[in-house]
């Protein structure tokens, strides 16, 4: 088992603090167990994973993508009678 840096740990956990409280819909691991994405209820996606540099040693990498809140292209308009 590779060993994971400290620093490594602690951005993982910032990244993923965004993820707090949410709700889990869906996980998937890769075969060869080097990266897991997980999609949560509000749309959310998160990929852990983890990669070797050159030299041989382990880094530990998240990207934590959220959904942008849909936006209308249409304009709703009230009109009051007087």
């Amino acid at each position: 088992m590779a060993s994971i840096s400290l620093h490594d740990l602690r951005r993982v956990a910032e990244a993923l603090s965004a993820l707090h409280g949410g709700t889990v819909v869906n996980a998937i691991m890769r075969s060869d167990l080097r990266q897991v994405r997980l999609e949560l209820a509000d749309g959310t996606l998160a990929v852990i994973r983890i990669e070797a540099d050159p030299e041989g040693h382990a880094h530990l990498e998240v990207d934590v993508i959220r959904r942008r809140p849909s936006v209308s292209s249409q304009l709703e308009v009230r009109f009051e009678s007087a």
